[in-house]
């Protein structure tokens, strides 16, 4: 069983910036897609960002130029860097790992609260 945990949400103003790291406990974790979600209240998880094991990133239209995928093998850790924040970036930030065979394991998340 893979062990998914986020950090680093919080509130922030509009045009702040915050960096949310992620963690997962598997010693393979360099081998493995990973990705963060966004759930705001009364609407469906979106994808934001994805990155594979070959440093390859893919992001959603609504995040592009504002916010930076990462990963740190080392560290077992992908971090999301997010700037120039708006309120509707207000969400529950997910993260994820996903196997080859398409299993998911996805951590509790951390809420991120953009408002003045």
């Amino acid at each position: 069983q893979v062990q998914v945990v986020e950090s680093g949400g919080g509130l922030v103003q509009p045009g702040g910036s915050l960096r949310l790291s992620c963690t997962a406990s598997t010693s393979t974790f360099r081998s493995f897609d990973m990705g963060w979600h966004r759930q705001a209240p009364g609407k469906e998880r979106a994808l934001v960002a994805t990155i594979a094991p070959s440093g390859y990133t893919n992001y959603a239209d609504f995040v592009k130029g504002r916010f930076t995928i990462s990963r740190a093998n080392r560290k077992n850790t992908i971090y999301l860097e997010m700037n120039s924040l708006q309120p509707e970036d207000t969400a529950t930030y997910y993260c994820n790992l996903r196997l080859p065979s398409g299993n998911t394991y996805w951590g509790q998340g951390t809420q991120v609260a953009v408002s003045s």
